[in-house]
């Protein structure tokens, strides 16, 4: 019994650290976004959108999920991971970060999850990709 009682005990104060730890991450990222948002005032909203857009589609496996997302109306998790040579989970991270900047949105059909396009925010990258790689000058030199 005493055995126990020192696991236990000892397993709480893991526990406790763990919280520690925690709560000093949360703190951080809380603090980081803050200070991402007081410097982040001097750009337009299109360029933080832009941007947003741009570090979603940062990976070739966000890439290729978008591709296949594209030429199909909607379709089921498990179809996607079929398309990649990765892990379900390293997948649904992916899915995620696209998810969050908007470029695709899922359904969920219980027990499956459906994932398409956002049309809306679709047509919107395009058109700041357009703008922003139409917008140069023409030079004889480079600098």
């Amino acid at each position: 019994m005493p055995y126990i009682a020192y696991f236990r005990k000892k397993v709480r104060f893991c526990n406790a650290i763990t919280n520690i730890v925690r709560n000093f991450a949360n703190y951080k990222q809380y603090s980081t976004r803050q200070m991402n948002t007081i410097k982040n005032n001097d750009y337009s909203i299109d360029n933080e959108q832009l941007a947003r857009f741009a570090k979603a589609m940062g990976h070739p496996a966000r890439i290729t999920i978008l591709q296949f997302l594209a030429s199909m109306d909607s379709c089921y998790f498990g179809d996607i991971h079929n398309e990649l040579p990765i892990a379900k989970a390293t997948v649904s991270q992916h899915l995620k970060e696209l998810k969050d900047a908007g470029l695709i949105q899922g359904e969920i059909e219980t027990p499956k999850v459906k994932y398409c396009i956002n049309k809306e925010n679709w047509e919107k990258a395009h058109t700041f990709f357009d703008t922003f790689f139409d917008n140069k000058k023409e030079k004889s030199s480079c600098c």
